[in-house]
């Protein structure tokens, strides 16, 4: 499913139709009344780890402040400096947005607890199956026949066209109403408050390591692909515990998950793909031989691994136990 990067530029997209009202809407949800939204006006797009969030409020009523300009007008009021907005620069123009390549988890994310409050609300959460995506101004084309052979365009869950002529287009995603967004900013990596401290010490449990990078109460936003890219870039083993770790060790695999996700999301802003260097290859960029496995915790959610064997070698047990993590 998209990961953060893309969840934060489907946000970008969004944030130029708010204060705007919904003239028509569309869709197939059946999760929600899309006609709901009819005459409502936009209020606030923000985005926390994988989910987007959208405020919807009567158009007749006065816009009131984003939860952004509530916070920066109540630290202002307290002396409080406001920390530094990172990519959070705005797409205004219509743009084709590239699928993230090679995306094949076969099952729905359940690391992420359910709301607290899943009551009817002016917030309208969404959160992207495998090939989930938000356009602006501009539908999906078919770019290949279906199994049938037919040539058909994908059907958007959601659409909402709006008074100045615009208009967002969701796909493949799951929608309900809320009261708030659930939202911790210390956990989300490309958050200006990401906690680096809670991060270390997560990373730093007698767990495997592949499995600590997918805990989005720790990394939200950190998806699979991320996992990958980032523990061959530390050079580290995904069934690494991680309190056998050096500090130093640690310390990298956090630098590159920070690095490797802000990058990412600049490339997405200026239309470029990803190139991963061991997501799905069968060689590393040495030249060794990848292997690939399904890893996850016993009785929990499992994902498809890819790591080099001789790039991130296998570790000792932390009890000292001579055999090799395999």
């Amino acid at each position: 499913m998209p990961e953060g990067p893309s969840v934060r530029k489907f946000q970008l997209l969004t944030s130029p139709f708010v204060g705007q009202v919904v003239a028509k809407v569309g869709g197939s949800s059946r999760k929600i009344n899309v006609n709901d939204l009819n005459a409502l006006r936009l209020q606030d797009s923000q985005v926390h780890g994988k989910n987007l969030y959208l405020a919807f409020v009567a158009a007749e009523g006065p816009l009131g402040p984003t939860a952004e300009e509530t916070a920066l007008q109540s630290e202002a009021a307290s002396g409080a400096s406001s920390p530094a907005e990172g990519g959070q620069e705005q797409v205004r123009a219509p743009q084709t947005h590239p699928q993230v390549e090679g995306l094949q988890e076969l099952q729905r994310s359940r690391s992420e607890p359910p709301d607290a409050t899943e009551g009817p609300g002016n917030w309208l959460r969404f959160h992207f199956g495998l090939f989930g995506s938000v356009r602006a101004n501009e539908f999906s084309r078919a770019n290949k026949a279906n199994k049938r052979g037919d040539w058909k365009d994908p059907i958007p869950r959601l659409v909402l066209h709006f008074e100045s002529g615009g208009f967002l287009v969701f796909y493949n995603c799951r929608m309900h109403w809320c009261s708030s967004p659930r939202a911790d900013p210390a956990s989300d990596i490309l958050s200006a408050e990401f906690h680096r401290g809670r991060a270390l010490d997560a990373l730093r449990a007698p767990d495997p390591i592949c499995y600590t990078l997918l805990d989005q109460r720790y990394f939200s936003g950190l998806g699979n692909i991320i996992k990958n890219e980032i523990l061959y870039l530390a050079k580290i083993h995904p069934l690494t515990q991680g309190s056998v770790l050096a500090l130093s060790d640690v310390e990298r695999l956090l630098d590159c998950a920070v690095q490797f996700s802000s990058a990412w999301l600049h490339s997405k802003l200026h239309g470029k793909g990803l190139h991963p260097q061991i997501y799905q290859k069968e060689q590393c960029p040495l030249g060794h031989a990848v292997m690939k496995g399904t890893l996850g915790p016993s009785g929990g959610f499992k994902r498809l691994t890819w790591w080099c064997p001789q790039c991130q070698p296998a570790v000792l047990s932390g009890d000292g136990d001579p055999s090799l993590v395999t």
